[in-house]
């Protein structure tokens, strides 16, 4: 059985279907993401586990305990959220032992589960300050600390690094991971951001308007998506029209230039589908005698400089194609203008 299973839960609010036959079941000490554009529904399923929100239909197990309909309090679940909610008028070691305040254990006890939790966040010399005295990062250290000072079964967070900067967040990210993986404690977290689900989770579940569109590990994810939603959402994509020429051979035109995929196409002759290619699949150089390559011409259309890489767009007639070079000093990227092929393998051909 697994640690915490969602069964055929739905939310509704008025008309409004926040939530549509949402099933997921979360092994002991997995880490997984809810991923997915705004307003898709991955908040309210994580209040709906926190006890914030009830389901409309369905069930919600922890441990095997029906607590579809049990108040925050008595679920043993830690949350964090996006703007910290820490007590400004507590002192770190007092907001990272208030759930223990609350639940009546001693001070000795609280006092020692306090040192720990400073210790899990290398924040030992921060005790009596306030939160107005620390940085958002410090703030939401402090905010996952008082988390899991409660033990938790189920550490939920909800956009939890949206707030901070860039550098932080990459930071934070990992000092999260680090200290998921050092308690074993099962934790779902909640994203819009595509590097923070493919870098910290085990699985992935991608949601649009209330549905799952994919579950599935983040190489999963990216490299076999099942839906064009997860295709277009997750990473960056080149998306072009193209006409099925010989749909039994996975032959393909693309203003005019023939492409094929690795398997035959499920459309007619002469149908137009949307094909797409990763960037990194593109190349500007074909691998000497290897079979099944495609390649496009086109003229460079536009260089961006990104620091660690240049980016270069690739004009064909109509549709466009970008790809990335690793930044290389001695090496001059291609030049607006310029005639270009790119090759990339049938098998990066995918039809969405």
């Amino acid at each position: 059985m697994a640690f915490l299973e969602i069964n055929n839960v739905n939310k509704r609010f008025g008309q409004f279907v926040a939530v549509e036959d949402f099933n997921l079941k979360v092994e002991r000490g997995e880490f997984v993401s809810f991923l997915g554009p705004s307003g898709c529904g991955k908040t309210t399923t994580l209040r709906m586990v926190a006890g914030f929100e009830m389901p409309t239909d369905g069930k919600i197990l922890i441990n095997g305990a029906d607590v579809t309909h049990k108040p925050p309090n008595q679920r043993n679940v830690g949350m964090v959220f996006q703007s910290y909610a820490l007590f400004p008028n507590m002192t770190v070691a007092d907001n990272i032992g208030f759930g223990l305040k609350v639940a009546r254990k001693g001070k000795s006890e609280i006092a020692k589960v306090v040192d720990e939790m400073l210790a899990l966040i290398h924040m030992e010399s921060f005790r009596q300050r306030y939160p107005y005295q620390m940085s958002g990062g410090q703030q939401q250290r402090v905010a996952l600390a008082r988390a899991l000072a409660i033990h938790p079964q189920v550490l939920l967070l909800d956009e939890p690094l949206s707030a901070l900067d860039a550098k932080i967040r990459v930071e934070l990210r990992t000092e999260i991971r680090a200290i998921q993986q050092k308690l074993g404690i099962t934790t779902i977290y909640v994203t819009h951001d595509q590097e923070e689900a493919l870098s910290l989770s085990d699985r992935i579940v991608v949601m649009k308007d209330g549905h799952i569109e994919q579950v599935g590990s983040p190489f999963q994810i990216y490299n076999f998506p099942e839906t064009p939603f997860v295709a277009s959402f997750v990473g960056t994509l080149n998306v072009v029209d193209a006409v099925a020429r010989d749909p039994q051979s996975g032959a393909l035109t693309v203003d005019g230039q023939e492409i094929h995929t690795a398997q035959p196409l499920t459309v007619s002759t002469g149908q137009t589908v949307r094909v797409a290619v990763r960037p990194e699949m593109l190349r500007m150089t074909a691998n000497s005698g290897s079979n099944g390559i495609n390649e496009l011409s086109g003229t460079v259309d536009t260089v961006t400089f990104l620091g660690s890489i240049v980016r270069v767009q690739v004009r064909l007639e109509k549709s466009k194609l970008f790809f990335d070079m690793f930044n290389n000093p001695h090496l001059v990227p291609p030049q607006v203008g310029e005639k270009l092929t790119v090759y990339f393998p049938r098998e990066a051909c995918l039809v969405v």
